[in-house]
C-alpha cells in the first residue's frame, strides 16, 4: 500500500557536545544502528500480504504474529500489530534506513485501510513515532489510543539538554481520519514535532494516578530541511515556562483522552502501571504534532536520536 501522507523525518547521532562542563551520555540504543525485524501474516480475508515490521532493539527474527514485548530496549514505536474482529492487520510507519557506515529511523504517516464486507470499515491515518516506553499488542480497536501505549520510562537523572541529527520534508494540511467516522479536512498547517518531558507521577491512597511536568524539552518543524542538521541540541527547561519568553501554547499539557502527557493509565489487569512513586521521562518524535488519527499530511521525517546532555 502506497502512503497517501509520508513525512519524512530522519534520526541519527553525530558530533559531540563540547561544553567544558557537561557530559554527553548516549541513550540506550539511540544511535538507530540496531533493528529487529518482524513477519505479521495479514489475515487472508484481507488480502494475506506478509508484512514486515521493525523495532530498534537488538535481536533475531521476530515470526508468527508474535506480539512484540520490548524487553531490552527502552524504544518503542508507532508500527503496530492490530487484531480486529479477529482480522490481523499490520500498520508499518517507522523504517530503518542507511546513513553514511550506519543507520537512522525514518517516520512517515500512511492511511490504513481495512474493509471486509459485513464485518469492519476502517480507514486509520497512522503516524510515524518513536518513543520510550512500549504499546500492548496485539491492538483491538481505535478507541481511546493512548490507553494502549506506556509512553514513559522510570528515571532519575537530571539532563540539561537532548541533542540529536534529523531532517525533515513536509507536506501539507492535516486530516482527521479515526476509524469509523469520515474523513475531515482540518485546514490547519501540518508540523513535525521532538519532546522531552519529565514527570512526577505517583498514586493516592483511593488509586487515583497523578502526573507532574518538572521538566520540559519541545520543539516543532515547520519548514523543510533537506540536510542533515547535525548534534541539534534542545534545551530542557525546569520548573513552570508558562511565563517565559520561549512558551508556545503546544508545550503544555495536552488535554483530554488523546492526551499522551497529562493522562496516566492503569493497565489492564494490573492494580498499578507502575511500582510505587517514581520520576518518569517521556521521549517522542514525531512527523505529525497532533494527536493520534488527527495527522497532517506530511512527507517523512528522519532521525536519530541518541543524546542527553548531563551536569557533571
Amino acid at each position: 500500500m502506497k502512503p497517501i501522507y509520508s513525512l519524512f523525518i530522519m534520526l541519527s547521532f553525530a558530533g559531540q557536545l563540547r561544553a567544558q562542563n557537561d557530559t554527553t551520555e548516549l541513550f540506550p540504543y539511540g544511535d538507530m544502528n540496531q533493528w529487529m525485524v518482524r513477519v505479521v501474516d495479514e489475515s487472508l480475508v484481507i488480502g494475506g500480504n506478509t508484512k514486515y515490521l521493525y523495532e530498534i532493539t537488538p535481536g533475531d527474527t521476530l515470526k508468527n504474529n508474535t506480539p512484540y514485548k520490548n524487553s531490552i530496549s527502552p524504544w518503542a514505536t508507532s508500527t503496530v500489530m492490530a487484531k480486529v474482529s479477529g482480522v490481523v492487520k499490520a500498520s508499518v510507519t517507522v523504517f530503518p534506513e542507511k546513513r553514511d557506515s550506519g543507520y537512522c529511523a525514518r517516520l512517515e504517516t500512511r492511511m490504513e485501510r481495512v474493509k471486509v464486507l459485513g464485518l469492519i470499515n476502517i480507514s486509520v491515518l497512522a503516524t510515524g513515532t518513536i518513543f520510550v516506553g512500549e504499546v500492548m499488542e496485539p491492538v483491538r480497536d481505535t478507541k481511546n489510543p493512548q490507553s494502549k501505549l506506556n509512553n514513559n520510562i522510570p528515571f532519575t537523572k537530571r539532563p540539561k539538554a537532548l541533542e540529536f541529527d534529523y531532517k525533515v520534508e513536509p507536506g501539507g494540511k492535516q486530516i482527521k481520519a479515526t476509524g469509523f467516522s469520515r474523513i475531515v479536512d482540518i485546514p490547519e498547517q501540518n508540523n513535525a514535532e521532538a519532546s522531552l518531558l519529565l514527570q512526577y507521577r505517583w498514586e493516592d491512597e483511593k488509586g487515583n494516578l497523578f502526573a507532574k511536568r518538572v521538566g520540559t524539552a519541545y520543539e516543532r518543524y515547520d519548514q523543510e530541511v533537506k540536510e542533515w542538521q547535525n548534534g541539534h541540541r534542545i534545551e530542557i527547561h525546569y520548573g513552570d515556562i508558562t511565563g517565559k519568553d520561549f512558551y508556545q501554547p503546544y508545550m503544555d499539557l495536552v488535554k483530554g483522552e488523546s492526551s499522551a502527557a497529562s493522562d496516566v493509565y492503569k493497565r489492564q489487569g494490573e492494580d498499578r502501571p507502575h511500582p510505587g512513586d517514581r520520576l518518569g521521562l517521556s521521549r517522542h518524535y514525531s512527523h505529525p504534532h497532533y494527536p493520534p488519527f488527527l495527522l497532517r499530511p506530511w512527507r517523512s521525517l528522519h532521525r536519530c536520536p541518541g543524546r542527553q546532555i548531563l551536569d557533571r
